[in-house]
């Protein structure tokens, strides 16, 4: 990626578009003059003899649940009889297949023939398109689509506005080489995925064997939870921890409960996007709104029981939370705080089967106190700490890597696609 990064270029020649200023040699163009915008159609689902055939048949769900760009396989397929019944067109390999409703703008290339259902727009590129450039292209106007979508119980943008859309093309060569370098970005991207998901894995079943079997042992006694060293004891989380339930300041949109600054306001989201340590909240507490809440401080742990459920999360920082949350507070001296974190973790599944069900899950905080898990003496548990924080460690610099890798691929699609840096084609 480096050698490709060297070909940039700037000294560059404007003009005036009605799109803004583009290199002097790109045109504006309209979508429909370089690409088909072909939209979907399901065949009946009454009719057996349309479906389970061998018809790759995408969903927007296929492309939304996609690691990566290009997709080969599908969820559903259909029977000649079923494409044609429909009417819907069997796009090319190297289609550009766009979702058009409820998810608007998420996009990959079929590797591939199939069809897709009517949640697509997808672009089938002439001659004078290259079509991992027209991908690139759709990726930057991601949000202008979905601000072209419109409706009332979903938002869809329509096959006709996408042939209107105002796009800039640079010379055919040119397309290729900005297509090549953002490629190229992706495919780090990809495979620092793999390698996280990889080590996620190991972890997984070193974590297992680590909480269940410890390290070195070897006497084992028969237990309700199986079997595990002569020296554990079988515990539940009630035993070696208070456990209190949040609180939430009511309304909850009573702007008076806020502030700038202060104690942090934990959501869910804050911790679905953290790992093992929550060090930002994105909203604070105001003095009035810290008085009807619950304070947890540096060092405690929570878990999520409320619609994300099991999420287990080490504060860094001065916060509060909700009801959605409960603080695991006055630990025994014969647990360690992070051991008790790996445990939690470890139960997460589990915590997520017991979840009510109802319009968002709900974890009873008396499943959680009866919750048994192995526990071995602290020293020991100090070791398996150690040695899952190795592997933990090692996913936060893949994960810091992908974050950089993700700031840099979305810095490049600025400057490419629009002209303000021009590669040698």
């Amino acid at each position: 990626m480096a050698e490709q990064i060297k070909s940039l270029k700037t000294g560059i020649k404007y003009k005036d578009t009605p799109i803004g200023k583009i290199p002097v040699d790109w045109e504006v163009i309209r979508l429909s003059d370089i690409c088909d915008v072909i939209g979907g159609s399901t065949p009946s689902t009454a009719r057996k003899d349309f479906w389970n055939g061998d018809i790759p048949f995408a969903t927007p769900t296929d492309i939304t649940n996609l690691h990566g760009r290009e997709i080969s396989d599908t969820k559903q397929k259909i029977t000649q009889e079923g494409l044609s019944s429909c009417g819907t067109r069997l796009l090319p390999a190297g289609s550009v297949l766009l979702t058009s409703r409820a998810t608007i703008g998420a996009c990959a290339i079929n590797a591939r023939p199939m069809a897709t259902n009517q949640g697509f727009a997808s672009l089938v590129c002439s001659e004078k398109a290259y079509n991992w450039y027209i991908f690139y292209e759709m990726m930057l106007r991601k949000n202008e689509l979905q601000r072209l979508g419109s409706g009332s119980t979903f938002k869809e943008v329509s096959k006709n506005s996408l042939r209107q859309l105002n796009i800039t093309l640079p010379p055919l060569a040119e397309q290729k080489k900005i297509a090549e370098i953002l490629s190229t970005v992706d495919e780090a991207i990809e495979k620092t995925d793999q390698v996280i998901e990889k080590t996620k894995e190991a972890k997984k079943g070193l974590m297992h064997r680590l909480l269940t079997r410890g390290i070195g042992h070897k006497k084992f006694k028969k237990t309700e939870l199986g079997e595990i060293p002569t020296s554990w004891v079988i515990s539940s989380i009630g035993e070696i921890s208070n456990i209190r339930r949040g609180a939430s300041p009511r309304p909850i949109g009573d702007l008076s409960y806020f502030s700038n600054i202060g104690r942090g306001w934990v959501r869910i989201s804050d911790v679905t996007s953290s790992y093992k340590y929550l060090k930002n909240t994105s909203q604070y507490l105001s003095g009035k709104g810290i008085s009807k809440s619950v304070k947890v401080n540096p060092g405690d742990l929570i878990m999520s029981i409320c619609a994300t459920i099991g999420k287990a999360i080490i504060l860094d920082s001065e916060a509060c939370i909700h009801d959605g949350f409960v603080l695991f507070s006055d630990l025994s001296e014969k647990i360690n705080s992070e051991f008790l974190f790996y445990v939690l973790q470890k139960n997460e599944s589990y915590f997520v089967k017991k979840g009510q069900i109802g319009s968002q899950g709900n974890l009873n905080t008396d499943i959680v106190k009866r919750t048994l898990f192995p526990l071995p003496l602290f020293p020991e548990q100090k070791r398996i700490t150690e040695i899952i924080s190795t592997i933990d460690s090692a996913i936060e610099r893949e994960s810091k890597h992908k974050h950089q890798l993700a700031f840099l691929k979305t810095g490049l699609i600025q400057v490419l696609l629009t002209g303000r840096i021009r590669v040698k084609a």
